[in-house]
């Protein structure tokens, strides 16, 4: 109804585009008289619910937490007890796709910084504070990992298992460099 405000912080202010609910703990009396209100979600033309749930820490941060859960391992699970939507905002290639509204096709980095720019326009910008946190990275490139649901296949291996390792022991199968044979067989040998 517009009669006031549940500041949130993120360093991930791109992530903003995907809530679908502001999370406080059912204990916080500064926030009590929010739940189950609606507000307005920054960016979008969208709305979502204020919930309540023993996860928010009343002394981290604002004490209400955005809840994104396509894009934040605790958000999903948030997500899965409050029978939340998933609002996917990312592309495998880490651009915002059709979800983030005038955003779509932007680097997730530049979206970052518009929407920031644009929150600053509108007067929703509190402030910017360093915050340190683990970011996951890619082994193998170093790039950040975003969190992102997706299906996942699980397959019976046990019997291409043992194909393969008998492959490997006959002769047909070469694994280079030949020291990790070992490491190879014991990875697929059925514990």
């Amino acid at each position: 109804d517009g009669s006031g405000s549940t500041p949130v912080a993120t360093p991930r202010p791109e992530t903003i585009l995907g809530d679908t609910a502001v999370c406080v703990n059912p204990e916080d009396p500064r926030f009590t008289q929010y739940v189950g209100r609606e507000v307005r979600v920054p960016g979008t033309d969208r709305t979502c619910k204020v919930i309540a749930d023993d996860y928010v820490q009343m002394d981290f941060g604002t004490g209400a937490l955005k809840v994104t859960p396509a894009h934040d391992v605790n958000d999903y699970e948030i997500g899965k007890r409050h029978s939340l939507p998933l609002i996917n905002i990312l592309n495998k290639d880490a651009t915002m796709n059709s979800n983030a509204g005038k955003y779509e096709g932007l680097d997730r980095y530049e979206c970052r910084t518009r929407l920031w720019a644009d929150l600053e326009a509108e007067g929703l910008a509190l402030k910017v504070e360093q915050h340190q946190q683990r970011v996951p990275r890619s082994q193998r490139s170093g790039e950040v990992i975003e969190p992102l649901v997706s299906t996942q296949w699980f397959c019976q291996m046990d019997g291409m298992a043992a194909k393969g390792l008998d492959a490997v022991r006959g002769g047909q199968t070469k694994i280079i460099p030949q020291r990790f044979e070992k490491v190879r067989q014991t990875k697929i040998i059925p514990q």
